[in-house]
C-alpha cells in the first residue's frame, strides 16, 4: 500500500490510517436521550411532557394530572431518537 502513494502524499497521512483493518464504530447509548425518552416492550417512544417546572401552582388539579402522564414521541422524531437509543 505504501508503494501505491507517493513520497510527497505520505507525509500528510498519519501513522495509523495507513492499516488495512478498519475500526468498526461502536454502538453507544446516547446518555441524554436516555433520561429523556422510554421504550416501551412494544416499541413505542414515550416522552414526558413539558410545562412542569415551574407555576404549578396556577394550573388546576386536572391539568396537572394530564401533564404527570408521559405522551407518545410523533412519527417524525423517532428515527432520530431510535438512533441514539440502539440497545432500546
Amino acid at each position: 500500500m505504501d508503494q501505491l502513494l507517493k513520497q510527497a502524499d505520505r507525509r500528510h497521512i498519519r501513522k495509523g490510517a495507513l492499516s488495512l483493518h478498519k475500526a468498526i464504530a461502536r454502538s453507544k447509548t446516547r446518555k441524554s436521550v436516555a433520561k429523556r425518552f422510554k421504550v416501551t416492550a412494544s416499541g413505542k417512544v414515550l416522552r414526558s411532557r413539558a410545562s412542569r417546572r415551574h407555576l404549578m401552582s396556577a394550573k388546576n388539579a386536572k391539568k396537572k394530572r394530564q401533564l404527570a402522564k408521559m405522551g407518545r414521541v410523533h412519527e417524525t422524531d423517532l428515527a432520530r431518537i431510535k438512533a441514539n437509543l440502539p440497545f432500546a
